[in-house]
């Protein structure tokens, strides 16, 4: 094919241009500076033209096939889609490797002028959403995915280019929309770091960021949470731009082009450590399995994974045609295939489920009726939601407890809600009782199911009992320090089903006095799922 390739000499640009004069296409790189350009086009026995997307567009004609690989495409401005309009127009395909949430999921706005003109307008065709998309449908099948969680994490020695930079850094400390337990939310740019394994043992951490898998995936797929994260391999600049994010939280000032530099000369005195290895993760969570799809690229190969996607593309005999954003517009298998001759290695992965509390209770689970085990049966997150009373304790020491605990205030009725996350280590519950909140952690562990509030750890000796699960206290400990039986709180903790519908009983007193603390009854049923379409 002949093809364009604006941006043709950046980190991504200059990689898909290699790709593809390698599988045989007829290429023209694309660059606002001619000279570099030039020496690309010589190297690959390429064509070289100078040519700005905010400028003249009357060169786009005679291409098969345009592909945008500049960027940054959320700063493209009061016309964002210009670009792609004049090469439609022009009488060609127009491809993208746009990772900005708004953009691609924008492109559908020239879906008519697209079948008009029989050609493809396809946004996204980069690491996400199209090499994502393809692993989550790989893995999950027909089934659907409860929970995608997805991760990009290169080396320290992949280099940077100033546009992916710059998308990151406007996003650090800002607020996107997250779809999570089939609720949108709203989280920060850069935030709540987790770690991942990649294959040869490797362990790296990534940060929240919004890309087009968090707005699109929950409708697309019926996913309930969809989540994404980036990393950077040194500590030092993961917390560096933690901090920037933490300071553009309090002070939203904009990222500009002179800051934007600096923080690439700060990368760049930091680009002799760390590695040139690099991977990426997709895992998909159904109610029964959890899957897995890893990338490693070692030898530099990294900056090449996002101009696979269009590589696998064209090698098809011929192109969609319609604007759309690139979700499973390629299948893994084509994928894995575009990147055989490279030093990346890919992997599947597949374990089945096994929830906390089966596994603590052993054959006594199926014991417990239908509404309780629906409850302990969390394969990624769920939401709950009901209405409970609240009693608090009236001594000053039971009262210093409980709000240490942050236990939910006296109430005579209030609205609950609680969200149940599974985590590496057993599962954190969030409890809110209006607008009082508090957290615990459970474990599965060789001595009975743990709780875990802060530095105080309770051995909990679940029962069921007459149809309901109960939750003694049978031990505790303040960090690695054991604490004696008289300094253990008293727990006549029940959960119970009636008419169908699940109840919870909660009643805690105070060590020493064994003065009521806290005491919560109430119940609780699924959380209704919100609209999954992409807000706004």
């Amino acid at each position: 094919m002949k093809v364009l390739i604006l941006g043709g000499t950046g980190v991504f640009g200059e990689r898909l241009a290699r790709l593809l004069a390698r599988d045989g296409h007829q290429i023209t790189i694309a660059a606002r500076g001619l000279p570099a350009a030039q020496s690309l086009a010589a190297e690959l026995n390429a064509t070289a033209l100078q040519l700005d997307r905010k400028g003249d567009l009357s060169a786009l004609h005679g291409y098969q096939v345009i592909i945008d690989a500049a960027g940054p495409f959320h700063a493209y401005g009061a016309d964002p889609y210009r670009l792609a309009k004049a090469a439609l127009a022009a009488g060609s395909h127009y491809l993208d490797l746009a990772d900005n949430a708004a953009f691609c999921a924008g492109i559908t706005a020239l879906d008519a002028e697209a079948r008009t003109a029989n050609k493809a307008a396809i946004s996204g065709l980069s690491s996400v959403p199209a090499i994502s998309s393809a692993a989550v449908r790989a893995l999950a099948g027909t089934d659907c995915p409860l929970h995608i969680d997805s991760a990009i994490l290169p080396g320290n020695r992949s280099p940077r280019g100033l546009s992916v930079m710059a998308s990151i850094l406007a996003q650090a400390g800002r607020p996107y929309p997250l779809y999570n337990a089939g609720r949108w939310t709203t989280v920060p740019g850069w935030s709540a770091p987790q770690d991942y394994a990649l294959l040869g043992g490797l362990s790296r951490q990534g940060w929240r960021i919004e890309v087009p898998d968090t707005r699109l995936f929950p409708a697309h797929f019926g996913a309930e949470t969809v989540e994404f994260r980036a990393g950077l391999e040194l500590g030092i600049m993961r917390y560096g731009l933690a901090a920037f994010a933490t300071l553009r939280r309090v002070l939203p000032f904009p990222v500009t082009a002179p800051l934007v530099r600096a923080f690439r000369l700060a990368a760049d005195l930091l680009a002799p450590f760390g590695t040139g290895t690099g991977g990426m993760s997709v895992t998909v969570t159904t109610a029964t399995h959890r899957l897995r799809w890893s990338l490693l690229a070692t030898h530099g190969d990294g900056p090449f994974v996002p101009a696979i996607a269009i590589r696998a593309l064209l090698r098809r005999p011929d192109l969609p045609v319609g604007a759309t954003p690139a979700l499973e517009t390629v299948t893994l298998d084509e994928i894995e295939a575009a990147l055989s001759d490279l030093s990346i290695r890919c992997e599947r992965q597949s374990e089945t489920l096994d929830p906390i509390f089966p596994r603590v209770l052993g054959p006594a689970f199926t014991a417990l009726p239908k509404a309780i085990r629906a409850t302990h049966l969390t394969a990624a997150t769920t939401r709950w939601t009901g209405r409970a009373s609240v009693t608090r304790g009236t001594q000053a020491w039971s009262r210093l407890i409980a709000t240490l605990f942050r236990f939910p205030a006296a109430s005579e009725e209030t609205e609950v809600e609680v969200t149940k996350t599974v985590t590496a280590q057993g599962e954190t519950w969030t409890r809110r009782f209006g607008t009082r909140s508090f957290q615990s952690h459970l474990k599965a562990t060789p001595q009975g199911m743990t709780e875990r509030f802060g530095p105080f750890t309770f051995t909990l000796g679940l029962t069921v009992k007459d149809g309901a699960l109960h939750y003694p206290v049978l031990a505790g400990r303040v960090g690695p320090i054991p604490l004696p039986r008289w300094a253990l709180p008293g727990s006549d903790t029940r959960e119970h089903a009636e008419n169908g519908r699940f109840h919870f009983d909660v009643c805690l007193t105070a060590p020493l006095t064994g003065g009521l603390m806290v005491h919560y009854r109430g119940t609780l049923s699924p959380s209704a799922p919100e609209d999954p379409s992409p807000p706004g």
